[in-house]
C-alpha cells in the first residue's frame, strides 16, 4: 500500500514565521533612578490597546534573581517573553550551585546582546528596559533599548519620561538622597506624566532594590489638581481655534 503523497506549502518552510508588526498591549513611562543605599523604579499600571486604556492592573516592575531589579515599557507580552528568559538564565545559572549568583551587570549585558540579536532577525522584543541592582554593595543602573542601545547612569528613564523627567531629575537629584527623598523625586516626576502623558494612570508601584534585596511597594494613587487655568481652556488664545 502506497503511502499518501507528503502536502507540500506552495509558500515555502518560512510561511508559518511571524513577526510582531506592530505593539498591541503596550506601557509607558519606567523611571530610575539611584539614592543612598541602592535603586528606586517607578512606573505606572496602565496598560494601553492602541490609544486605549484598556488594563489599569500591569505590573512592569519585577525582581530578577537576588541581585537586580527590571522594569519595562512597551509590548507586555514581549516584556513576559523576556521574564522567561530570564527564568531560564536565572534557574541555570543556580543550578552550577558555586557560591555565586548572577548580578545586575551580568544581567544587563544578557538583555542587551537578547534585544540587539533579536533586532538583528528583524523580529525585535517591543520594549525598552530598565535595569538596577546592588551587589557587593556597588549600585547599578542601566537601560536598553528595543534595537540594543544601552547605557548605564545615575537615572535613566523611558518613554515619555525620558522628555518630561530627566529634566526634573537632573535639577534636583543628589547621589546622597534618602529613601524618602528618593521616592518624593520620582512621585514629583510621575504626576507630571500623569498630567502630560496620556498613556499613564494614576496607579503606579514604586521599587527599591538594596543589599537585603528588593521591595515592591501595593499600587496607590498619587494626589492631583486639575484645576489648573491651562486645563480648564486649553486652546483659549490658539491662532485659527474654535
Amino acid at each position: 500500500m502506497e503511502s499518501a503523497p507528503a502536502k507540500c506549502s506552495l509558500l515555502g518552510p518560512e510561511a508559518d514565521i511571524q513577526r510582531t508588526q506592530y505593539p498591541y498591549v503596550t506601557g509607558t513611562s519606567v523611571i530610575g533612578i539611584k539614592y543612598k543605599d541602592g535603586v528606586l523604579l517607578a512606573a505606572d499600571m496602565g496598560g494601553s490597546y492602541g490609544s486605549t486604556l484598556r488594563y489599569k492592573s500591569v505590573e512592569r516592575l519585577k525582581s530578577v534573581g537576588k541581585h537586580s531589579l527590571l522594569g519595562a515599557s512597551g509590548e507586555i507580552s514581549d516584556f513576559q517573553e523576556i521574564l522567561r528568559n530570564l527564568d531560564e538564565l536565572i534557574l541555570y545559572d543556580n543550578m552550577w550551585d558555586d557560591g555565586n549568583s548572577l548580578g545586575p551587570k551580568e544581567v544587563h549585558n544578557y538583555l542587551t546582546r537578547m534585544m540587539y540579536n533579536r533586532r538583528n532577525k528583524f523580529n525585535p522584543l517591543w520594549n525598552s528596559l530598565v535595569l538596577g541592582g546592588v551587589k557587593n554593595g556597588q549600585k547599578y543602573l542601566g537601560t536598553v533599548s528595543m534595537i540594543g542601545v544601552h547605557y548605564e547612569d545615575n537615572h535613566v528613564a523611558t518613554g515619555f519620561g525620558n522628555h518630561l523627567a530627566k529634566p526634573i531629575i537632573r535639577d534636583e537629584w543628589r547621589e546622597d538622597m534618602s529613601y524618602e527623598e528618593g521616592v518624593k523625586l520620582l512621585e514629583k516626576c510621575m504626576r507630571v506624566l500623569l498630567y502630560r502623558d496620556r498613556s499613564a494612570v494614576n496607579k503606579l508601584q514604586i521599587a527599591k532594590i538594596t543589599e537585603e534585596g528588593v521591595t515592591i511597594s501595593q499600587p496607590y494613587s498619587l494626589k492631583t489638581f486639575w484645576n489648573f487655568s491651562a486645563f480648564q481652556n486649553p486652546t483659549a488664545g490658539a491662532v485659527g481655534s474654535w
